[in-house]
């Protein structure tokens, strides 16, 4: 299924490397006009310095097909954030169709957490974990509904994990991404008169190099650990373009609707809408028996498209995670 967003606008915030650079190209692929944010390099004297990283996101977006805007921003600072939307709502004369919500500051204190277990790690980890994610989603979403309910239309992803449902990198991550999940249900319930959607988007285990460097970090101890097993052989990879053309399909779904306030994993999305990624494969969900029994028996992995591609009953998915003392 080949989205096409030609004259629809977006933002996706945090946008300067990994998921968020995958998710602007692959809307640009389908012809949207993107904005992208990211941390500029430096501020002096309120002179915003673009980062290359933020730079070379653009020329992708645009070498995709799209027409990318690259905006320097914090989404620590709320004023910052609001700027934003006011640039957005100027330039565009109030529209705006999607807002990907992506933008999270934790990558790094949970590197240096290294797996301890809360009350050992620095209280700021909550912060750094929540307050680049959680909370400046929320600001975000604030300042993007009043745009979208206007025009009675648009879409809001927020970018989530399996971390919502079960333990991956702590109590700081964890906590965070369930309430990103409840957070966007709760938005959907409000913004459905409007025609406005919103999602909790899980991704699989995305092959970015931030999650390389958590993932091992966090290696020790993590037995029974879906997200954390399947780091050593790559094994069910996605890319940041195979979540952006899921994105884009999404939008184009003539049943959005229905999926509003709800959490959606992108494989499954990928397998209804019949999206692969840029090297034309299609990884299966993390409750899928084909990734669970090849997690379960190695040996399997190399045969592993001879399994049936079936979803597990979230409570039999939850009672393999959480069976491990260990987590």
């Amino acid at each position: 299924m080949a989205a096409n967003l030609k004259g629809k606008v977006a933002l996706v915030t945090g946008a300067s490397r990994g998921i968020g650079k995958g998710i602007a190209i692959g809307l640009g692929e389908a012809g949207a006009l993107v904005y992208i944010t990211g941390r500029s390099v430096n501020q002096t004297n309120s002179t915003e310095t673009i980062s290359g990283s933020l730079l070379d996101t653009k020329s992708a977006v645009e070498k995709a097909g799209g027409i990318c805007i690259a905006v320097p921003v914090d989404h620590g600072d709320d004023e910052q954030i609001k700027s934003l939307f006011e640039q957005i709502d100027r330039e565009q004369n109030g529209q705006l169709d999607l807002l990907v919500n992506n933008a999270y500051g934790g990558v790094r204190s949970l590197i240096d957490a290294k797996g301890k277990p809360f009350w050992e790690a620095n209280l700021s980890l909550w912060d750094a974990c929540n307050q680049v994610g959680l909370r400046s989603h929320y600001v975000a979403s604030h300042w993007a509904a009043k745009m979208m309910t206007k025009r009675k239309q648009g879409l809001i992803v927020t970018i989530s994990s399996w971390g919502g449902l079960a333990p991956i990198f702590g109590v700081a991550y964890g906590t965070g991404k369930s309430a990103c999940d409840r957070f966007s249900a709760e938005m959907g319930v409000e913004l459905k008169p409007f025609n406005v959607a919103s999602i909790s988007l899980w991704p699989g285990i995305v092959g970015t190099e931030q999650f390389h460097q958590l993932a091992e970090a966090n290696l020790e101890g993590t037995d029974g650990n879906l997200g954390v097993a399947a780091i050593a052989d790559k094994f069910n990879w996605e890319t940041p373009l195979f979540v952006g053309r899921v994105i884009a399909a999404l939008y184009t779904d003539p049943d959005l609707m229905r999926r509003t306030s709800k959490v959606q994993l992108a494989a499954e999305l990928a397998a209804h809408y019949g999206i692969v990624d840029e090297y034309q494969q299609r990884p299966v969900s993390l409750r899928s028996l084909r990734f669970l029994l090849a997690q379960s028996l190695p040996s399997l992995k190399s045969n592993a498209k001879f399994i049936p591609d079936l979803r597990m009953p979230w409570w039999m998915l939850l009672l393999t995670v959480l069976k491990s003392p260990k987590i």
